[in-house]
């Protein structure tokens, strides 16, 4: 891997309680709502939450991503940990044409405090390979703009009352 970032750490205040913010993130019906960055929708979304459990989700460019509209983006992963509500721990694979390219291993931790959660995400990419190049450049953007979406998402959960 060349002169690129190997290590995120991200944070998010959410103006939501814990227990949806976590439930956000190992819900499948709930994940397909906000994975992915802009521009992106999720016609494969599979998640069992638990130790263990595997983790199926695949992003699609939509229209508004012009030329890469219809491109697909499969992951696959599995739960290494889950302490509901304070912790997940998931490994992960990207994929690109079939074959894997980038293995990241993420920590999400959720503190709540007077209805308030604060959200930390620590995404270590754990091996690169031949054609992540790309991937690698574009994982800060993506995931800021992921977790935006995650952001907005419960915040519109909690207007909605849902």
């Amino acid at each position: 891997m060349t002169d690129t970032k190997k290590e995120l750490l991200m944070t998010r205040e959410f103006d939501a309680p814990g227990e949806l913010v976590f439930k956000a993130w190992t819900d499948p019906k709930l994940v397909k709502q906000w994975w992915g960055p802009k521009g992106v929708f999720i016609p494969v979304c599979e998640v069992d939450a638990r130790p263990g459990g595997l983790i199926n989700i695949v992003m699609e460019a939509g229209e508004e991503l012009g030329e890469l509209s219809g491109t697909r983006w499969p992951m696959k992963g599995k739960f290494v940990e889950v302490d509901e509500p304070k912790k997940i721990v998931f490994s992960s694979t990207a994929m690109n044409e079939g074959k894997v390219i980038l293995e990241n291993q993420t920590t999400v931790t959720f503190l709540e405090e007077n209805g308030n959660t604060m959200m930390k995400a620590h995404i270590v990419v754990t091996k690169a390979l031949p054609g992540s190049g790309s991937a690698v450049a574009g994982m800060e953007a993506g995931w800021n703009q992921q977790l935006d979406k995650l952001v907005e998402f419960t915040k519109m959960r909690i207007e909605n009352k849902d």
